[in-house]
């Protein structure tokens, strides 16, 4: 059922940061939520103006200045059947009434269930504040903050109680530009250092504090500039024109800076302004308040990559912290142009500096901000959590990890580091992903251009023996860890990949298949004496796929042989509490009883296909709650007389993708829809249905970070972690199609799952 949800703030056309504020996250839960949920807007009216035409997505205006409007608008909502909860931005200001009372005279009318959001706390309240904003907290489900600063306030101050308070960090864009240089020609800036600000002017910005700090830096900088941007906000021009920016231009006139300091007199687009910060090599915030809360200009800054320098506003004090940022003290020109000095000459302190902020922001995008509020949302409602839309299966990412030679192994963040070279792992895993997503989704010419260059990158690791070297240096040498670390499980993979494609052959040049079946039949000489149980399963599955392509001779009886060895260690090791075919649980787990599973639907072997189905029920018990998975931490393993519950983080995308092959293999052999809905659960993870309550794939790059931890996800985006994604995204493509077909047979609706 679509729930309908109803915004109570302002909203653009009105030029006001919660205006944007408020647009950018309803934008963010339109397109993460699109099909599972209708927003609507009731737009607060500026004071002394006319109420803007009502045109979607707005559906109401409201006078806040106004009781009687107040209450007629409380009374309305009441009536409509449609809207099941209503969200309202709080700011001092936004209301009529002595704190914004009108606001508590219309919840108090209102039936409906609804939260609360304050921009602004306020930490020294007097007696009728104090009682507007604890009587306002106590009607609502939820109140929600935006730092911790203030979370901690309505606790001490207002004594609002700790399960109502939810912190929620101001949302903020992915943005990525990769050619700065060019970026500054096309804004004029070619050359210059640049530092900037942005912001509706206002006295209280300091602005006049950044100009006198560039008299001391452009001694040292010549060509340094400082980008003043925005307009001047609506309310102060209103009462005072623009006497607060000719002054700024007159200062700058004073101290013969109008080479090195420029206004752009503008209400920004969002890619302007983006722009903007992209080029920006130093962010000054000179705000005059050391009790705003927050700024969403501040959080912006951050994680576009400025290096920013700061007032110790209670944000800032919070997000600066561990070397993200400079914090400087208010109205001290002379310390903030020290400051930009020390950053304008350290390029290595600006990038630590900017990579910083933008791990300090990555978990407050706007699609991890949706997700917390629709969270909360269901919480209020009681109900089942809605899980947002599948994202695109785009190949961005695994294009930028692939050059000419094959697919490297590491990034850092979403840039692809050479350092270490490549691996045949990855590279095997990745050709599994472009023959899925040729059958899943389309073949292309681009698709088959990566699937060459993964076919071509194995072949480069084949021995004249049939085996495989595993790691490669960027300058296509073989590295002397081949020689150092155990290869059967690398090479189990390389069997994987090559018996996968085969199956899917009908995709790929008649030549290319000769030489996959080629290198494929190579490594029969040695599958016999491989002893690793993972390596096993691997070669089991490639064996199982190449099957598909042509029946029975060697293929079927070396994975008979295989199957018998693989059954032998799980008779070895489990007994009536611990189903598993080794000591410990470790990685790559459910590879095992998808072997098993394999293999029974090959040689009908039931003894097997008992072994498959109890040992991944084991795992499945081991890793699933009834709401999410909890991945086996690769820092702890979970061993065979672990009693303790899992250890947070240590979690990685290639756990997620491997049980999902399993419970898919699992499904299609037995059509036991069971395991569909494991599936289903077993992607949410990707979503943000994990510990952190975070998306783990990046929707802005459309890799995966490579790991999450207990207190924040591992920020870089390797191979591993998004060709495994990718292949579990895949997979939700034969979710879909299986849950049709099962929703056709039993002539049922579809279930609400969250997947559009």
């Amino acid at each position: 059922m679509k729930r309908t949800l109803l915004f109570v703030t302002s909203y653009p056309p009105r030029e006001c940061g919660i205006a944007t504020f408020a647009q950018d996250l309803v934008n963010a839960m339109n397109k993460n939520f699109a099909g599972n949920l209708q927003i609507e807007i009731a737009a607060l009216e500026e004071a002394g103006k006319a109420a803007n035409v009502i045109q979607p997505p707005v559906s109401y205006t409201v006078n806040p200045f106004d009781i009687d409007n107040c209450i007629d608008f409380a009374q309305q909502i009441n009536e409509n059947d449609k809207i099941d909860l209503v969200c309202f931005e709080h700011e001092f200001g936004l209301y009529g009434g002595e704190y914004g009372h009108n606001l508590l005279a219309m919840l108090s009318l209102l039936d409906k269930p609804f939260i609360v959001r304050f921009h602004t706390v306020l930490p020294y309240p007097d007696l009728k504040c104090m009682k507007v904003v604890s009587l306002i907290s106590e009607l609502a489900a939820k109140v929600i903050v935006m730092t911790r600063s203030s979370a901690e306030l309505l606790r001490r101050v207002y004594h609002v109680p700790s399960d109502k308070i939810v912190h929620i960090p101001h949302g903020t864009h992915a943005y990525i530009v990769e050619d700065i240089p060019t970026l500054k020609k096309q804004y004029q800036l070619e050359g210059k250092m640049v530092l900037s600000t942005f912001g509706l002017l206002s006295e209280n910005k300091g602005i006049e504090t950044g100009i006198r700090a560039m008299t001391e830096i452009v001694k040292q900088y010549p060509d340094a500039i400082y980008l003043v941007l925005g307009k001047t906000h609506p309310v102060v021009c209103a009462r005072e024109g623009e006497a607060y920016r000719n002054s700024l231009e007159q200062l700058v006139k004073e101290l013969n800076l109008e080479n090195n300091v420029r206004f752009v007199n503008a209400y920004l687009s969002l890619k302007t302004l983006l722009d903007y910060l992209s080029l920006t090599d130093i962010y000054l915030f000179t705000s005059k308040d050391p009790h705003q809360a927050v700024s969403g200009t501040f959080v912006y800054a951050m994680s576009a990559g400025c290096a920013v320098i700061s007032t110790s506003f209670v944000q800032a004090t919070e997000m600066l912290e561990d070397g993200a940022g400079c914090l400087v003290d208010f109205n001290n020109p002379e310390q903030l142009a020290s400051a930009a000095l020390q950053l304008l000459g350290n390029p290595e302190l600006r990038l630590q500096m900017s990579q910083s902020a933008i791990e300090k922001t990555r978990s407050s995008i706007w699609e991890n901000v949706a997700l917390t509020h629709m969270g909360i949302i269901s919480e209020i409602l009681a109900e089942d959590k809605i899980l947002p839309n599948l994202p695109p299966p785009y190949l961005d990412h695994i294009d930028r990890m692939t050059d000419a030679f094959g697919m490297l192994q590491f990034s850092k963040h979403d840039v692809p580091d050479p350092e270490y070279g490549y691996t045949l792992d990855d590279n095997a895993r990745a050709l599994i992903a472009m023959c899925m997503y040729s059958t899943e989704l389309r073949p292309s010419t681009f698709v088959n251009s990566l699937c060459r260059k993964y076919i071509d990158f194995i072949g480069y690791c084949q021995k004249p023996s049939g085996k495989f070297q595993n790691y490669v240096d960027i300058h296509g040498h073989f590295s002397p860890m081949n020689g150092e670390v155990n290869l059967e499980d690398a090479n189990g993979r390389a069997v994987w990949a090559l018996g996968y494609t085969m199956a899917y052959h009908q995709h790929l040049p008649f030549e290319t298949v000769q030489e996959v079946l080629s290198r494929f039949r190579q490594c029969f000489h040695w599958i016999p004496a491989i002893r690793s149980p993972r390596a096993i399963a691997f070669i089991i599955k490639g064996l199982y796929y190449f099957l598909q392509y042509k029946s029975g001779g060697r293929a079927a009886e070396l994975l008979e042989n295989l199957a018998s060895k693989l059954y032998g260690y799980y008779q070895g090791e489990s007994d009536d509490t611990w189903h598993w075919y080794e000591s410990s649980l470790t990685y790559g787990n459910a590879v095992l009883p998808e072997a098993m599973m394999m293999a029974y639907h090959v040689a009908g072997v039931d003894a097997w296909r008992k072994t498959a189905e109890d040992s991944l029920t084991f795992l499945c018990n081991k890793t699933f709650t009834d709401s999410h998975m909890k991945v086996i931490s690769n820092k702890t393993w979970y061993h065979r007389d672990t009693r303790l519950p899992l250890e947070e983080g240590g979690e990685q995308s290639i756990e997620v993708a491997y049980t999902m092959l399993a419970l898919n293999t699992f499904y299609n052999i037995t059509k036991n829809n069971s395991y569909l809905e494991r599936m289903r659960l077993a992607f949410s993870w990707y979503l943000g249905n994990n510990h952190l309550k975070q998306l783990v794939y990046n929707p802005l790059t459309y890799g995966c970070y490579d790991g999450l931890e207990k207190n924040n996800i591992n920020q870089n985006q390797g191979a591993e972690s998004t060709v495994c994604y990718l292949i579990a995204r895949l997979l939700m493509e034969q979710w879909n199609k299986h849950k049709y077909v099962t929703t056709r047979q039993k002539n049922l609706e579809p279930a609400r799952l969250g997947f559009n």
